[in-house]
């Protein structure tokens, strides 16, 4: 994911790197899932390479730091230490950010440089935040901070000020299909199809969505807007793909879908058609912002995707 599609970044990147003074902070921006995460890890690795030196993978390299999300509470470390999936908390806090900071005062241990990767700047707690700025105005010598940025907004202005910016973009179809079929080799072409166009461009967001296996729901969606579900029977065949206790990540991956679906749906018909088209993805949006803090019972919920995704066949001459 760090090479697909992102040639014009890694150029930067090098050009950057063999100037006679290379800035010492960065924000890596673009939408979640296109592959910045990986680009920062091979940067980092890069940044603190020393010739002749033999360096420890990225995980257990000392010049490395990385400040992510630490897990939700003490059932979830224990997940984490043993290798299985585990919820994190929502931000990076400030107390991630000053222990960083001391481990800063010490020289870098197998050469001359060391990197600071915070994934994701945009999670950084507001005191965190500011912490962090007193870092990037008076970097130790050495160090460079890589900072993964998902949503520019929210990261302040004073940070945003002393950072050079690498921007990411989509990548198209034919990379998008590349990727997928490096990190996701063995699965079917329908789930490979819904996935690029799912993913729309992020790779992250395709793997993701392909590894729930929702090909046939994402067909499933597209029939349901192209017809509509007058006897209710494809609304049925969507709950029963997406399973009968769906797990939180393969709700909102249908939700994504959904999204996407319609999305795709608004390169034909009418104004008519489009303005039933907007008012199913608001709806679908506010499903996926709510359907985490109300914990909706997953069968009503497919059944209320079913039923936006079939009430706008009408207005494009299907069968409501």
């Amino acid at each position: 994911m760090t090479l697909l599609g992102h040639d014009a970044v890694w150029r930067e990147w090098h050009a950057a790197r063999g100037g006679r003074r290379m800035h010492h902070a960065w924000m890596l921006v673009g939408r979640e899932g296109l592959g910045k995460a990986s680009f920062a890890r091979a940067a980092a690795s890069e940044l603190v390479a020393e010739p002749a030196v033999v360096q420890p993978a990225y995980d257990h390299h000392p010049d490395i730091h990385t400040l992510i999300p630490l897990p939700a509470n003490e059932d979830e470390a224990k997940k984490r230490d043993d290798g299985k999936p585990f919820a994190t908390k929502r931000n990076i806090s400030v107390d991630q950010v000053r222990g960083m900071q001391r481990r800063l005062v010490t020289r870098p241990t197998l050469g001359a440089r060391r990197a600071v990767v915070i994934d994701a700047a945009d999670l950084l707690e507001t005191a965190a935040a500011n912490a962090l700025l007193k870092s990037l105005e008076e970097p130790p010598q050495g160090t460079f901070f890589l900072l993964i940025v998902h949503q520019l907004g929210r990261l302040l202005p004073t940070i945003r000020s002393r950072c050079q910016v690498l921007r990411f973009h989509p990548l198209d179809a034919q990379d998008m299909g590349r990727a997928l079929d490096l990190l996701a080799p063995g699965i079917d072409a329908l789930t490979r199809d819904a996935a690029i166009a799912v993913g729309a461009g992020a790779p992250g967001a395709g793997l993701a969505f392909a590894e729930q296996d929702l090909g046939r729901v994402w067909q499933l969606m597209h029939t349901l807007v192209a017809r509509g579900d007058a006897d209710l029977s494809l609304r049925a065949e969507l709950a029963a793909a997406i399973g009968q206790r769906p797990d939180r990540d393969r709700q909102m991956a249908a939700l994504t879908a959904a999204r996407m679906v319609l999305v795709d749906a608004m390169g034909t018909g009418d104004a008519r058609s489009h303005a039933a088209l907007a008012d199913a993805h608001v709806a679908l949006v506010r499903l996926a912002r709510e359907a985490p803090t109300y914990n909706y019972d997953p069968g009503l919920l497919m059944l209320e995707i079913g039923a936006l995704l079939a009430g706008v066949a009408h207005t494009r001459g299907g069968r409501n």
